[in-house]
């Protein structure tokens, strides 16, 4: 069983940057493949990034790319998520959520273990 806590979400304006972590605790982290989900309202819940076990290979939706960063560090059971030149579209709950493997996947039904989420709200 793993249990992941998500923090750092806010407000902030347009152009702005924020960093999400998230922390695991319970069975062994650094095995696991993480990723990061978000749902605006009235939407289906969105894949955003992923990261395998080792951080040698990560994910992006098309939207997020080349302003958002996903890194993990196995050491502290924690996985980041830094969101830069946030845009009002990003605005949703984030969601961390771990495999129980350790390759990385980008469709919500492959991660066996969820965070409670953080929001996120992006002002114009």
């Amino acid at each position: 069983q793993v249990q992941l806590v998500e923090s750092g979400g806010g407000l902030v304006q347009a152009g702005g940057s924020l960093r999400l972590s998230c922390t695991a605790s319970g069975r062994a982290f650094n095995m696991n493949a993480m990723g990061w989900f978000r749902q605006a309202p009235g939407k289906e819940r969105e894949f955003v990034a992923a990261i395998n076990w080792i951080g040698s290979t990560t994910y992006y939706v098309d939207s997020v790319k080349g302003r958002f960063t996903i890194s993990r560090d196995n050491a502290k059971n924690t996985v980041y998520l830094q969101m830069n030149s946030l845009k009002p579209e990003d605005t949703a709950v984030y969601y961390c959520a771990a495999r129980s493997g350790s390759v990385a996947r980008q469709t919500e039904n492959e991660y066996d273990y969820w965070g409670q989420g953080t929001q996120v709200t992006v002002s114009s």
